[in-house]
């Protein structure tokens, strides 16, 4: 029997300008997948937006079979400029407004759902197997359990900027008890899996929307969705609390199906840059030169633009 709990939709009513601009340098041709472009949907609108993906090289969109738009195109020797940016419609109220704690049997899954609860390269529940029920047996499941593994996971794995690895599972960062935001992600993701959790690793941009500027580089972020009560659901075991603002770009298994860029050869990236801020859409155009001063959040305090709070008083 199927129960359907059908997902809020709060109004879109905050925008957010996010994106980046990398380099790349090739010694020859090399082929390049990208996963750069937010979702577009019912949780996240793009308003506007402005791609340049070097100068007049063919480009092929399409879809992966998580639903992420993927851009291919091959870079040519000497640098390739990649740039991005949007302004994204989200909606100003935490993202576990309307959470629902209603764990799905697997058997009432959809077969579709059924590879996110098995193990992947960097998830690797099957190895973690006798630490979750010795650590999360006992935590009532959905939920609770979801929110007890991210507990555990943020305040026992030591948050390390640049330790991150290519080669680092789970079941290591556990071991090791250090990692990057994808290192949290993957093990919230494996443990989460021990339990027949559908789970995916997720990738976007989290804004300091309501929150305060922690003064370090934006950058990309990584968290996961669970499905329980028939809908996916955010949580987040690096920060640890809901956020609201947040922007997704992708999903899937792990890193594997995550990551920005999946190059075929020896091209590197020698530039790297990101934003992500939130901002009155009257005021700034994608495409403008950034400006900080024009940026919304950075504050503990939910701010709205001016023209708005005005239009609601009047």
């Amino acid at each position: 029997m199927n129960h359907i709990n059908a997902s809020p939709v709060p109004a879109l009513d905050l925008s957010i300008r996010c994106g980046l601009d990398f380099t790349y340098e090739a010694a020859a041709a090399t082929p390049i997948m990208l996963v750069i472009q937010p979702r577009d949907g019912a949780a996240q609108r793009i308003e506007a937006e402005e791609m340049h993906l070097g100068h007049d090289l063919e480009v092929e969109q399409g879809e992966d079979a998580h639903g992420n738009v993927v851009h291919r195109l091959t870079l040519p020797p000497g640098r390739t400029t990649i740039r991005h940016d949007a302004l994204v419609a989200v909606p100003s109220v935490r993202e576990d407004f309307g959470a629902v704690d209603d764990p799905v049997p697997v058997e009432e899954l959809p077969p579709e759902l059924l590879r996110y609860t098995l193990p992947s390269r960097y998830c690797d529940s099957d190895r973690l197997m006798n630490f979750a029920f010795e650590k999360f047996g006992t935590v009532p499941h959905g939920l609770p359990r979801v929110q007890a593994i991210c507990d555990w996971v943020h305040h026992n794995i030591e948050y390390r900027f640049g330790s991150g690895s290519p080669y680092t599972a789970a079941s290591e960062i556990i071991e090791q008890g250090f990692g990057v935001c994808r290192d949290f992600a993957h093990c919230a993701v494996a443990l989460s899996r021990c339990f027949n959790i559908p789970t995916r690793y997720v990738t976007g941009y989290v804004p300091d929307v309501a929150f305060e500027d922690p003064g370090t580089p934006m950058d990309f972020h990584a968290y996961m969705e669970v499905y329980v009560g028939h809908r996916w659901q955010t949580f987040d075991a690096r920060f640890n609390v809901p956020r609201v603002g947040r922007v997704k770009i992708a999903c899937g298994l792990d890193a594997v199906d995550g990551a920005f860029s999946t190059i075929y050869g020896a091209a590197t990236l020698s530039s790297f840059l990101v934003w992500a801020y939130q901002v009155d859409p009257a005021e700034v155009k994608v495409g403008d030169p950034l400006d900080m001063t024009k940026r919304l959040d950075g504050t503990a305090v939910l701010r709205f633009p001016a023209q708005r709070l005005a239009t609601a008083r009047a």
